[in-house]
């Protein structure tokens, strides 16, 4: 689902070239269903399984965006000289990330590229964030990070985010406290990648709205590999899952599953 900011967030199913509003179906009977057919996001081969989001195993195994530092940028081994692919880790890597904290279901820490505000946040479901750093690298902001999860987690508890189980918090305020409380860590980071490298930012937060008629009390989780076809009433939609009267299902999950999508009553 690509997804932009509006009040509340506006959503766009994606399925090949045809683009489908969510907002105005909110309410109405809408169908996916797999056709049991995967093809890889990069190379366009048919795969039985998909890994890394969309990629079948050997581009999953070549691509840099599927290495493990991606998910932990602390382990980059770009200047080890063994990055899968040097010069996509230079334009995607190596620019301006964003540390922030969130509030998807309770305060979390969370690193991204600059570029990638607010997409970020409006696809964990955050109804409030507040950037607090910005740094140079991908691999900086993972070493930020880390200082920060020793006071805080980096987690969104899913089931509590789809519930609407989020209370407002002061992000301002704490951003405060884990400053103080982390600046010997940061001071350290700073002597080693330079003065500048980790700047302090002075944002307001932004706070989030998505569009749900009612949120479930229970929640219980569709997926096409135990089950070609889902179908519901479309009661919401938060980060990238479509919460059904059935259950709900994370599209960004399924990425390169061919899906028929039909919505209305029949």
């Amino acid at each position: 689902m690509a997804v932009e900011p509006g009040d509340p967030a506006r959503y766009t199913l994606r399925a090949g070239d045809d683009r489908l509003p969510l907002g105005p179906l909110l309410g109405e009977p809408l169908r996916l269903a797999w056709s049991g057919a995967i093809a890889c996001m990069n190379c366009g081969r048919a795969t039985r399984k998909s890994f890394g989001q969309g990629h079948c195993y050997p581009c999953f195994k070549r691509l840099a965006r599927c290495d493990t530092c991606i998910m932990k940028p602390e382990l980059c081994h770009y200047f080890q000289g063994t990055c899968r692919e040097p010069e996509w880790g230079e334009s995607h890597c190596f620019q301006p990330h964003v540390v922030y904290l969130a509030n998807a279901s309770g305060l979390k820490v969370g690193i991204t590229r600059a570029t990638q505000v607010p997409t970020r946040w409006l696809d964990q479901g955050a109804v409030q964030a507040l950037p607090i750093l910005e740094v140079d690298s991908r691999q900086q902001s993972g070493f930020v990070e880390m200082l920060f999860k020793g006071e805080v987690s980096d987690r969104t508890n899913w089931r509590a985010m789809l519930k609407g189980e989020a209370p407002e918090l002061d992000l301002p305020g704490e951003r405060d406290r884990l400053l103080e409380r982390l600046a010997p860590g940061l001071a350290e980071l700073r002597e080693r990648f330079g003065a500048e490298a980790i700047r302090e930012l002075d944002a307001a937060p932004r706070i989030f709205e998505y569009p749900v008629l009612e949120y479930p009390t229970k929640v219980a989780s569709h997926n096409f590999d135990k089950q070609a076809e889902v179908a519901g009433r479309l009661m919401g939609i938060k980060g990238q899952y479509l919460m059904l009267d059935s259950g709900v299902i994370n599209l960004r999950k399924f990425t390169g599953y061919e899906v028929a999508v039909s919505h209305g009553e029949s």
